[in-house]
């Protein structure tokens, strides 16, 4: 992997814990995630590419440039040695992260690909065309083809066969256990039968698009934020609403549910704390200018990115705002943190990394994210969520 240029920042005492700026891309910054050790960042961008970087060293480098799409990158996953990058040219692409070298491309979606999801045999892809679609990592093969929804498709969650709660008898599966959970522009969240391809269950009650999901930590029970302003409980077996939770004035963009609580952020500029039992909203995290894109807990810490520029770290539990991280120059549309660091995607085309230990250690751990299920996030900003959430049918297909 070739290394490649990339800006160091000797802060400023009022940023002292802005570390660097890593500006290689040539275009926005749509997607990241990291390496499940934590040492290896993979970005995905407007310019067609995605990139490789360091994260534990001293400073950051880009490793390796995936270069091949035709159009920009929606999504990116790791999985052990391989990357994988979903992109509007209809394609996903398997990758070699140490040679860079594309080794699958995967075809067979009709429209752009909005997110990915990998859980190690395979992966899953959702799409405007108005499906989901699992593919053989090894070969590269659709094997099924997940089709009901009336608009384009965007969150995922899968959930795996190994877990207790979720028994072939409760929903006659002829055996099956394995469960896909898509959303949709429709205003429906379904779940399907890994197995068979069959829908077993239709959410519907929304009144907007489904934008953002989640669960429990049992697997049992499904949560799903709407352009309604609304977020719903569900029971996913019975396939019953549970609860409603209102209070935000504006569509729910992303949601991470720690324990009990299940934490929103909105496009009404505002972070919400809610206890998932009873749908009761106990914070409001506030002092945003612009649409929430992405809300991340860890260590206690609730980070927020925003179309404003600004990601702000709040302490989870009692709302205080620790601390406002300025730099980027348009809407920060991912982060990720890992071993005291925050790392930070912005449509400014830059990535910027960030001291966080210093807060890291004034919080307690007061709860643990919810991974037991493969999920992913939509991190967007407003202008591209827009853009996203207002597809019809016509333009699903285009």
């Amino acid at each position: 992997m070739g290394l490649c240029n990339s800006k160091y920042s000797t802060s400023s005492s009022s940023q002292s814990w802005h570390l660097q700026t890593l500006d290689d891309h040539e275009g926005g910054i749509n997607c990241m995630c990291l390496s499940e050790d934590g040492s290896v960042l993979l970005t995905g961008s407007e310019d067609r590419t995605a990139r490789l970087w360091t994260v534990k060293t001293e400073t950051s480098e880009c490793i390796g440039l995936l270069k091949g799409h035709e159009d920009y990158i929606n999504a990116v996953a790791i999985d052990d040695n391989f990357a994988i990058t979903a992109s509007a040219d209809k394609t996903l692409r398997k990758w070699d992260m140490t040679t860079c070298e594309c080794l699958l491309i995967m075809t067979g979606h009709k429209s752009l690909i909005n997110r990915i999801l990998c859980t190690g045999d395979f992966v899953f892809s959702s799409s405007y065309d108005r499906t989901a679609r699992c593919w053989d990592l090894e070969t590269g093969d659709c094997i099924r083809v997940f089709s009901g929804h009336k608009r384009g498709v965007y969150p995922l969650i899968f959930i795996p066969a190994d877990y207790d709660d979720v028994t072939p008898e409760a929903f006659n599966w002829d055996g099956n256990k394995d469960l896909l959970i898509t959303a949709s522009a429709d205003f429906t969240a379904r779940s399907w039968s890994f197995e068979t391809g069959k829908c077993l269950r239709v959410f519907k009650e929304h009144e907007g698009a489904v934008t953002c999901m989640s669960t429990n930590q049992s697997g049992r029970t499904l949560f799903t934020g709407s352009t309604d302003q609304t977020i719903r409980s569900w029971d996913i077996i019975s396939g019953e609403r549970l609860k409603i939770f209102e209070g935000h004035q504006s569509s729910v963009i992303c949601m991470t549910v720690v324990n009990k609580i299940m934490y929103t952020g909105s496009s009404d500029m505002t972070a919400k704390a809610w206890v998932t039992e009873f749908a009761d909203c106990t914070r409001n995290f506030k002092g945003h200018k612009h649409t929430i894109s992405c809300i991340k807990y860890y260590d206690g810490l609730l980070f927020t990115s925003c179309g404003d520029g600004v990601v702000r770290a709040f302490d989870a539990k009692g709302g205080a705002l620790k601390r406002t991280f300025l730099g980027h120059q348009f809407a920060i549309n991912c982060m990720q943190v890992t071993d005291g660091r925050l790392l930070t995607g912005s449509h400014d085309g830059d990535i910027r990394v960030w001291d966080i230990s210093d807060i890291q250690s004034q919080n307690n751990n007061t709860g643990v994210v919810n991974d037991k299920f493969k999920s992913e996030r939509i991190d967007a900003g407003e202008k591209k969520e827009q853009t996203r959430l207002k597809v019809d049918d016509e333009d699903d297909l285009n």
